[in-house]
């Protein structure tokens, strides 16, 4: 059905990660795809590393962020920046497995609307990255998986494959950051779009600093998990169990 994929990459001062990042596509990807860097700032250290070294790329666009600044506002410039088919949220920190990618895609090409890749179901594995992070992204994902049914054990991570046409038919409704995926999983859940998931093997970047703020965003992550139960709740009660 679908014959390329749209890679999304939301960057800031990822000049030291971004070449391995590209690279680990280039090397891993054999579904025909272009790359969409998401940038905030026209001083964003990225930008000369990706002009010395792969410019002229074809399949290579610099978006810049038209919502204001901030990996929310880049998630939205990037999917507002693609028409129709499939995107795929990737980190520049290179944490993420693209050795999976084509299989994310085989599964949207047989019905899946969503596909997550998950630390947390077997084959899955994180490695590194702060302790209690890990702990709280754990928990969330399992029990919402066991408490819902919801098919992935991993709902917080970002590094999600996912069809147009389930992006436009939700409301984001989140303000913070990463939480958003966590939002649209949830919501594509409850509405009755196929998700599924894929084990995933999570590394903690080399170099540069993270821009999340666990403290800032858990707030935000604890509202769609309640929406997540509050739904299920909800939804089993209207048919009757």
């Amino acid at each position: 059905m679908f014959s390329s994929l749209n890679i999304i990459i939301p960057v800031y001062n990822e000049g030291e990660n971004i070449l391995r990042t590209l690279a680990g596509i280039a090397e891993n990807v054999l579904t025909p795809h272009r790359i969409l860097i998401i940038y905030d700032f026209d001083e964003d250290n990225t930008l000369p590393v990706i002009a010395r070294y792969w410019s002229g790329k074809r399949n290579l666009e610099l978006v810049k962020n038209r919502y204001g600044r901030g990996v929310l506002n880049a998630l939205k410039t990037g999917f507002d920046a693609v028409e129709e088919g499939v995107l795929l949220v990737v980190m520049a920190d290179f944490s993420d497995d693209l050795s999976i990618v084509d299989g994310m895609f085989q599964k949207i090409s047989q019905g899946c609307d969503i596909v997550c890749g998950s630390r947390y179901m077997p084959g899955g594995r994180q490695m590194g990255g702060p302790l209690l992070k890990r702990f709280l992204s754990r928990l969330a994902g399992v029990s919402l998986h066991y408490l819902t049914g919801i098919p992935t054990r991993d709902i917080t991570n970002s590094f999600k494959m996912y069809r147009k046409s389930v992006l436009d038919a939700i409301e984001i409704r989140s303000n913070g950051g990463f939480e958003v995926g966590m939002e649209i999983v949830v919501k594509a859940f409850l509405k009755g779009y196929r998700v599924a998931e894929i084990p995933s093997v999570w590394r903690d970047r080399e170099a540069g600093r993270s821009r999340f703020k666990l403290f800032k965003w858990l707030p935000k992550y604890v509202y769609w998990y309640l929406y997540a139960v509050m739904g299920w709740v909800w939804k089993v009660g209207r048919h009757g169990g």
